[in-house]
């Protein structure tokens, strides 16, 4: 689940390569065990009682049920080496912010490079109807944003996404993600996706295998960035390590239309733009 418009997610730390086996972890304090441990009024209300389930929750349930019932899914996975964007974000954050009233996060631009992928795809951006036989095309890149609130998951959508630019994207998520959570938004606008993006990174998961939104046929999940070692090839052509940040991103896929193959250069497509970096036309 995503809480959608983290303005400022940052990689967590990981340790430099050593030869030497790393030192063990420092234990929790006691006000750290505290803290991770504390248990709320609420959820220590809960216990051994039972309540009705929320409309919403029914809602959410019989849609995720329903999906795996209708459609043929499966996820393919991909790490991504996000330093590019992760250069731009600190070189541009503070201007940004300044220009244009709204955070920078990572989000826009992986939001950027699937609305290119889709273009070039339209495969991603269609529904599919086996009982007519037939497959509808999208005639705009509509991308379904899956925002956690205290209600439950709602995915309000970002119409004509494709026309939209870093800026124009980020505005649009911070704007639906804050409405959604204040139950502000219309019906209207959680209705008309042809993509969605759940980013439970924000919540630390690495990775998931996120259910189809029906009517749509996929769905990317982005996962926690994080700071890794990793080889990377020089201007040389030599094999080096290098401290980088990652981040897996998770395509899950309705088989009935998609192949697998067709799907793992849709999601490596994504991968190369990412890694590219090349958003400079964008400030």
């Amino acid at each position: 689940m995503l809480a959608a418009a983290k303005s400022e997610e940052a990689p967590a730390p990981a340790p430099a390569p050593s030869a030497t086996p790393a030192p063990a972890s420092p234990k929790p304090t006691g006000s750290a065990r505290k803290a991770s441990q504390e248990v709320s009024p609420e959820a220590a209300a809960l216990r051994g009682t039972t309540e009705k389930m929320s409309r919403l929750r029914k809602v959410i349930a019989s849609r995720m049920v329903e999906s795996l019932q209708v459609s043929a899914q499966l996820t393919a996975t991909v790490e991504v080496d996000m330093t590019a964007i992760s250069r731009i974000r600190k070189a541009e954050k503070a201007a940004f912010k300044a220009r244009e009233g709204v955070g920078l996060s990572y989000l826009p631009f992986i939001t950027k490079a699937v609305v290119e992928a889709l273009k070039a795809n339209p495969k991603f951006n269609a529904n599919i109807d086996t009982e007519a036989g037939t497959i509808t095309y999208g005639a705009s890149e509509n991308i379904g944003i899956a925002v956690d609130t205290p209600r439950g998951l709602l995915v309000p959508v970002i119409k004509n996404a494709g026309d939209l630019n870093i800026a124009g994207l980020a505005h649009q998520i911070g704007d639906l993600a804050a409405r959604t959570r204040d139950n502000k938004v219309t019906p209207d606008e959680l209705a008309g996706g042809t993509f969605t993006i759940t980013n439970y990174g924000s919540a630390g998961a690495l990775f998931d295998t996120p259910i189809v939104n029906q009517p749509e046929v996929a769905i990317l999940g982005t996962g926690a960035l994080v700071k890794r070692p990793v080889v990377v090839t020089n201007e040389f052509g030599e094999d080096t390590i290098a401290i980088r940040d990652m981040m897996y991103l998770s395509l899950s896929y309705d088989h009935r239309l998609i192949d697998g193959a067709v799907a793992a250069r849709f999601l490596s497509g994504i991968k190369a733009r990412l890694e590219e970096g090349d958003f400079a036309g964008e400030f």
